[in-house]
């Protein structure tokens, strides 16, 4: 490994720990790769212990246990007491699906801080489908659960043209589970939901309309819960800032033990993403390759090099560029600035003619079955 010694590397904060591909759903918007049962080996628990003590020696403090599903993992009670033995706070981002009572009152004894539960839609027939499982009516009974034993009731919904329409619902469905905390997040294109961006993508006028339904419900609702409404990178003028910038915060830990500066890093083409059970994470984050790769400006092409924003957005977010252009070192398309902005609105016009077509394809499911449109 070689580090980059002109930069000033600051530690990891946010630990996002990707404990298994496995889950129980198929949704067809999955932010797991395509070819992830390819990614089928799982680290043991001694392995992710290390992990989350190297981590958190360098200065990491939020821990988040994801997935798949991560309550699939025997050890996630053994993992989360270790993980508040060293310091964490602890956040489990689960479907909710086969989260008993009895897992609940384990996790809590064992120091688990937060858990974020997730549902499809705001009715079971729609829920149930895009799930590809019936797990309608155990989300909701888990989130209640969630909240009894002294959790804020934290809620994720991701939005997309099958349940845009459901907006009011989704809020209404929200206050009566009591949330604390909702997040509308729009759907970002990545994964599964690349693969079925076309069926997925509100037209502008559907984001629109649910937008103004979602930020007039966030005034009656203040004070009481707390609503974070994700906008989707293809309807804005300026990229986000890609993990706050690339190996500077965040640090993922994929099931099989790889290491990456985000979630679909391992899709970009010559990073030599490290693993780490050949190197420790300290090695992992100063030195290698992959978290080096797009540290400071010196990658930057124009626009980005004289952009008076670079330090705002960093760019934006490399894998997409990868993506939409084939080139990971151009500017974000999402960027009004960048010579290939035209593929975004190419793709919005796109899903606008897929909407209105009576001819739609079905929906890609995560484990690559087919269904009709609902």
């Amino acid at each position: 490994m070689a580090g980059s010694s002109n930069l000033n590397i600051t530690p990891p904060r946010w630990l996002l720990a990707e404990l298994t591909y496995k889950c129980p759903l198929q949704c067809p918007y999955c932010s797991n790769p395509l070819d992830y049962t390819k990614h089928d080996t799982q680290i043991s628990t001694e392995d992710w212990k290390r992990v989350l003590s190297q981590a958190r020696k360098m200065g990491a403090v939020q821990l988040g246990f994801s997935g798949g599903e991560p309550l699939t993992r025997p050890d996630l009670v053994e993992l989360v007491a270790h993980a508040r033995q060293l310091g964490y706070y602890s956040n489990l981002i689960t479907s909710g699906y086969g989260l008993t009572e009895e897992k609940i009152i384990q996790l809590k004894d064992a120091g688990l801080d937060h858990i974020q539960i997730s549902i499809q839609a705001s009715t079971q027939e729609l829920n149930d489908h895009l799930a590809g499982t019936e797990s309608y009516k155990t989300k909701k009974q888990v989130a209640r659960l969630v909240k009894k034993h002294g959790y804020p009731m934290v809620l994720c919904v991701v939005i997309h043209r099958e349940n845009i329409h459901q907006m009011t619902q989704i809020l209404e469905m929200a206050e009566e589970l009591g949330a604390d905390y909702l997040e509308l997040a729009n759907t970002q294109y990545y994964g599964w939901a690349h693969t079925n961006r076309d069926l997925l993508m509100p037209t502008i006028e559907q984001f629109d309309k649910a937008e103004s339904i979602a930020q007039a419900f966030k005034e009656k609702v203040e004070g009481k819960m707390k609503i974070y409404y994700v906008i989707p990178d293809y309807y804005e003028d300026r990229p986000k800032a890609c993990m706050n910038g690339w190996g500077t915060t965040f640090l993922t830990i994929a099931p099989d033990g790889v290491a990456l500066p985000c979630h679909s890093a391992r899709d970009l083409p010559g990073l030599d993403c490290p693993n780490v059970n050949e190197y420790n994470i300290e090695e992992i984050w100063n030195e290698s390759k992959a978290f080096n790769f797009f540290r400071g400006n010196d990658w930057m092409k124009e626009p980005c090099r004289s952009c008076d924003e670079k330090d705002k957005d960093f760019g934006g977010c490399h894998c997409q560029a990868y993506m939409l252009t084939g080139d990971m070192y151009t500017a974000d398309p999402v960027c009004s600035k960048s010579p290939e902005h035209h593929v975004i609105q190419e793709a919005l016009d796109s899903a606008r003619e897929s909407a209105l077509s009576k001819n739609e394809q079905p929906l890609i499911f995560r484990n690559s079955k087919n269904s009709k449109k609902f």
